[in-house]
């Protein structure tokens, strides 16, 4: 099958390298002529693990095409699928700037029947907009189906997650479209789901919620083992047994951040505002994700005996997860801009990113990074810090004290090389 993806960007790219992997032909269109020239010579301009591979592969095979042009790229394919960025606008709602600008470059080229699936994430009722939309710009009804056709990548496995995802949800009431839609993950063995087109993108939504209120519970549940001793590892162990529950994302830390949870909960919390629906515990799930970075600084500097200029802080990791190099909401990068509010002496390494931040000194490695530190701050639970020497970092130090915002390191590791260990919700 020949499809059309309008949008380059994380997820644009991801589906298009798979599509093209299961046999289709790709053309991947975005007005970024700059970025287009780029991907036409191999450069991909995000990093996901195994994508540049794919993209190689399938341009060198002449099933994956990038272009600039888009009214050529929906005359052209059958398929057409929408997968532009939906910024938070000031309000915290989903802007629609781009979808809408697809659209009216749909209607002004729609040459012919053509399924429009929606892949990026937008808020609930969009793709009923969406046809009401085409057909006020003139479309005939009857020359196109909107599908709703959420994505559910974690930044970092995308790949693989697409190649093995939990489900596959296609929002439409056209039995037709449902199945094209059907037939472009042939080859993928997953639990379709076929619902309506609301319905889908609440999925989406309502999916994401629930995994930032999981974060956000235990690491709410965390600041109650500090108070009383305990350890959340054991605590989120016995819980996560518990089958009604689970033991994904039940990973106390510093916040959740990136390119989807902060925004997703901000924009279903948003769009249920405008029908006059508050969202009291999305609202608690936010609030605890804001203030549980601050309450770790504050555990640290009373573990210092203060935060000023007289403190060497080292931070370990700037993206918000390990295995990208997405720096959008990153805990770790708002943790370092707090750090320095308090004029506290600041460096800073990350295998993939160095964001410029006022009074931060970015160093090659971590080992230069904690030369003279009083404290080292793992922002970021990438395997090269959780592998780490530890005599050797502690040489490196001038104190002693390792908070571990990830929870991700060998305590006992740290503990026999001489340095403090202090995690979330964990002595």
């Amino acid at each position: 099958m020949n499809i059309g993806i309008i949008g380059a960007g994380y997820v644009g790219l991801t589906t298009a390298a798979v599509l093209a992997e299961l046999g289709h032909v790709v053309y991947c269109v975005d007005r970024d002529k700059e970025k287009v020239e780029r991907l036409n010579t191999g450069i991909i301009p995000i990093y996901e693990p195994g994508l540049d591979e794919l993209v190689d592969r399938h341009r060198a095979g002449n099933r994956l095409f990038f272009r600039h042009d888009v009214a050529e790229t929906v005359r052209r394919n059958e398929v057409i699928m929408i997968a532009v960025g939906t910024p938070s606008a000031e309000d915290g709602s989903a802007d629609l700037v781009y979808v809408r600008s697809v659209l009216n470059d749909i209607a002004g080229a729609l040459n012919d029947s053509k399924v429009i699936i929606m892949k990026s994430t937008v808020p609930p009722g969009t793709g009923e907009w969406a046809e009401s939309y085409l057909i006020e710009k003139g479309v005939p009804r009857a020359h196109f189906e909107v599908v709703s056709n959420p994505e559910f990548l974690r930044e970092g496995t995308a790949i693989y997650d697409t190649f093995h995802p939990d489900r596959i949800v296609i929002g439409t009431h056209s039995a037709a479209a449902a199945g094209i839609v059907q037939s472009l993950y042939a080859g993928i063995e997953a639990k379709t789901i076929l619902t309506g087109r609301t319905e889908a993108e609440l999925i989406k939504y309502g999916s994401n919620a629930f995994l930032a209120t999981k974060l956000s519970f235990i690491n709410e549940l965390a600041r109650v083992c500090d108070t009383f001793g305990a350890d959340i590892m054991d605590v989120a162990r016995g819980i996560g047994k518990d089958s009604r529950i689970g033991e994904k994302f039940l990973q106390a830390g510093i916040g959740y951040g990136g390119s989807c949870l902060p925004k997703d909960v901000q924009a279903l919390m948003a769009a249920a505002a405008s029908h006059n629906e508050p969202l009291k515990l999305l609202q608690a799930v936010a609030e605890v994700n804001d203030t549980q970075l601050d309450a770790y600084v504050r555990k640290l500097e009373k573990v210092l005996g203060g935060l000023d200029e007289t403190k060497h802080i080292a931070v370990w990791g700037a993206t918000f997860k390990e295995n990208t190099d997405d720096l959008r909401y990153s805990r770790a990068v708002a943790l370092m801009e707090g750090l320095a509010k308090k004029a506290c002496v600041l460096t800073a390494y990350d295998p993939l990113a160095a964001p410029p931040i006022t009074g931060v000194e970015w160093k090659k490695s971590a080992l230069d990074a904690v030369e003279g530190a009083d404290a080292v701050i793992i922002a970021t639970g990438w395997e090269e810090f959780i592998r780490a020497d530890w005599e050797q970092v502690g040489k490196r130090m001038r104190g002693a004290v390792v908070l571990d915002g990830r929870n991700v390191l060998n305590r006992i590791a740290v503990k026999e090389a001489g340095l403090r260990y202090v995690g979330v919700g964990r002595l």
